[in-house]
Parts: C-alpha cells; structure tokens; sequence
C-alpha cells in the first residue's frame, strides 16, 4: 500500500504572516507547502503602509514577492481553500488515511475544497479575519478606497481632507481623535450608537470635532468618488471619506474537527470579534497547531503580521527539532540494546 506524503508544515494563508512563516522554515530546510485562497483581507486596498522597506507597494505586488522569496527555499504555494483538518488517529497508523510510519501526536489531515488532502506534523494557520461592515448602502463598494478603519494604514491618504466618523460601537471618539490629528475637518456620525458619553463629547468638542446626531441612511458618490453622508432625514454632510469600526470574525470555521474553537476579541472591557487564542508564540491549546497574524490578533498590521509569523515559524520549528531529537534518541537507544553496547556502537578509547 502506498501512503500519502508528510509534510513537516502546511501553512493556512498565504499572506504576510504565512509567507513570513514559510520563509523561515523553508530556510531552515523544512518540507512546507502553504495553501492560499487569494483573497487577503486588504486586497480592496491600493497600497500596504508603515512597512519598512515596502512602503506603499501594492498588496499584490508584496505577495507576489513573498511568492517568489519562499520559492527559492523549496516552499510550495498551492493555489487552494481548506475546507477542514483534523487529526489522524495514531491508534491506526496503518490506515489507508494515515500516513506512512508512526503517525504520532501532532500529525493532521488537510482537506482542500478540490478534493485533495494533505498529511502534515505541524499546522501554522494564518488565515485572517473577514471585516463584516455596517449595513449602509453604498458604504461595502467603498470599502479599502475611501471608506476606510485604520489610521496607520490610510491615515496620511486622507490627510486634509473633510472626514466622517460612523459611530456604530464605543471607539467612535477614539477613532475620531486619531483622525483629528490628521485633518481639522472631522464629523462623528452617532448613527446606531446614540449619544456620546458627556466626556467623550467634551473633548471631541474641545478638539473642534463636530458631532451629527441621527441614523446615516447611505452615501453620496460621484464620479467615483466619496462625496457626502446622507442621513435618514435627507440632510446631506458633504464628506471626503467615512471611517467605520467593522466587527473581526476569523477565518476559522476549517478548524472546527481539531476541536479549536475561536474566542471573543475584546479590548477595554467591549467585543469587537473573535479570534483563535493562542500563547505569545503562537501556540494554541491544540498540540502541533500555531496561528499568526490576523486569525490571533485583530489589531496587526501587515508588517506586524509578518513579524508574528517568523515568531510562531521559529517556535513551530523548535517544537518539529524536540520531537526529531526524541525519536533519534529512541533509535539511538534501541541499536544500543540489540548489540548490546550503551554507546550505541560508537567506539571506544
């Protein structure tokens, strides 16, 4: 009977934080295949932003890069979606599912939406998040262009220009202070949230932020382009970009047979999604699987996705060299016990 190939590592997402990783491991002579739906989380984007080095090149342009860079190690990139990973059982090493030889703990099926399966040791996932956005017609088809969340990602871009806030959650005032610094020109739009706490108010008013109470209905757009909030009662605010506070929910749902669930993402007491919780590495509470990026941490930024996928691809590693030193231990001493020499056969002075 012939068995499925395993593979050291199969990375989950082929963006920042899973190029990242699979560089590193590919360097360090690994068998990695990384499996990438192309859909990244800032492709509506024009530009990736405050990473050094690759400031303002294009999202796709930086994937194409981190491609080629992982291919020089022997990485492989398929082109694909998992749908679901689940464990293979060591209890039946020799099933027509499993692989080859002792499975072991830490050893995972793959299953991609084509049909194929995967057999790898070690899973680092790095699938993102989807931002689900407020439900105001027009605002989805502006999303990444002049509909935008972070100021250190599109901040500058909008620099003096006439920008909203839509208050749809408790950061509104905090996203608008941020934005302040940037233009004099800013509205926060109460829309769904109702109004401000009197000491958010004061000091949005002390940095002459003005606030527009009543629900945002749609907005206007001309010649492509972003050009005023209207708001249920007709009244229009003429606007050069909205900023919004969508809600993160990982793309994580393929997990769901390794028994890993998500969690609620919460900052200063209030819940903006959910995440996949894992240790400072990167390491989950599932044995063998490690997230980086987005998926983890809502809050990264592309260049600090990157990061956190060298940092759970070295721990990740650490963990494949253990479990590699364990068995040549084991196979050390099992030669030593058949010829009966403690030194394994090794001469002796």
């Amino acid at each position: 009977m012939t068995y499925p190939v395993v593979h050291d590592v199969v990375v989950v997402g082929g963006g920042a934080a899973g190029l990242s990783g699979a560089l590193a491991l590919g360097r360090f002579r690994r068998d990695v295949v990384v499996v990438d739906g192309g859909a990244p989380r800032n492709a509506p984007a024009d530009h990736v932003h405050n990473f050094l080095t690759n400031e303002g090149v294009p999202p796709a342009d930086l994937y194409a890069t981190g491609r080629s860079e992982v291919a020089r190690y022997g990485v492989t990139v398929l082109d694909g979606t998992v749908t679901a990973t689940h464990p293979i059982d060591p209890a039946h090493p020799h099933d027509a599912t499993a692989p080859a030889g002792d499975v072991g703990p830490g050893r995972f099926a793959v299953t991609l939406a084509d049909g194929r399966t995967l057999h790898t040791r070690r899973l680092l996932v790095t699938t993102g998040l989807v931002d689900e956005l407020p439900d105001v017609s027009g605002l989805a088809d502006r999303w990444g262009r002049d509909v935008l969340h972070c100021p250190y990602c599109h901040g500058w871009e909008v620099r003096d220009q006439a920008v909203g806030v839509l208050a749809t959650g408790p950061m509104a005032a905090h996203q608008a202070l941020l934005f302040r610094q940037l233009t004099d020109d800013v509205v926060v739009f109460t829309h769904t949230a109702g109004p401000l706490p009197a000491d958010e108010a004061e000091k949005l008013a002390a940095r002459g932020v003005t606030v527009v109470d009543g629900e945002v209905a749609e907005l206007e757009v001309t010649g492509d382009r972003l050009t005023g909030v209207r708001l249920r009662s007709g009244r229009v605010v003429p606007r050069e970009a909205l900023v919004v506070a969508p809600r993160f929910g990982a793309r994580a749902a393929f997990l769901a047979g390794l028994g890993l669930p998500t969690e609620e993402f919460v900052v200063g007491g209030h819940t903006f999604g959910d995440r996949v919780a894992a240790d400072a590495s990167g390491a989950t509470g599932v044995p063998g699987v490690w997230v980086a990026g987005n998926v983890t941490d809502p809050q990264a930024t592309v260049i600090a996705a990157a990061a956190a996928g060298l940092k759970a691809a070295a721990a990740l590693n650490a963990d494949l060299i253990a479990e590699d030193t364990d068995r040549a231990v084991a196979a050390h001493r099992a030669t030593a016990a058949r010829t009966g020499d403690e030194d394994g056969g090794q001469a002796s002075e």
